[in-house]
């Protein structure tokens, strides 16, 4: 009867995985498979839970990393992901010390400040969108190292 029931999870697992598509039930999906071939064996429900929680673990820490690597290869950034890497004119000095300073992005005027507290940019310089905190942008010369 044990088979059964390993079976119907499967079939769910795989169910709710193809609804979702995130990545998140496939790997209990194998170890329920797993357990479900153990169930035909005759091998005790101990041992068919112990392989089921090993065997999704396994799939999960080794090859989650890898699948989400392939599956997420042509995702499109969009949103504030997309502006990291960008570049944008600078409109308002960028000095981190008197906190002020702004720059022009896709038409858009956007808080600025400097990557390194130090560095200071002029009204006028390219700069470089290297990340955001916030709503500001952090932002150095394209040429400059991190």
């Amino acid at each position: 009867m044990e088979a059964i029931y390993w079976l119907i999870a499967f079939v769910v697992l795989l169910g709710v995985e193809a609804l979702t598509m995130a990545l998140t039930t496939i790997w209990f999906a194998g170890g329920a498979l797993v357990a479900f071939l153990l169930a035909l064996f005759g091998v005790n429900v101990q041992v068919q839970l112990v392989f089921f929680v090993i065997v999704s673990f396994i799939l999960l820490f080794f090859t989650r990393p890898i699948a989400l690597r392939y599956v997420n290869k042509n995702t499109v950034k969009t949103n504030l992901d997309s502006l990291v890497g960008r570049h944008a004119k600078v409109t308002v000095e960028i000095n981190n010390m008197e906190a002020k300073g702004a720059v022009l992005l896709n038409g858009q005027e956007w808080t600025a400040r400097a990557f390194s507290d130090e560095k200071i940019y002029p009204a006028g310089t390219m700069v470089e969108v290297k990340e955001i905190r916030g709503v500001k942008l952090i932002v150095s010369k394209a040429e400059e190292e991190l």
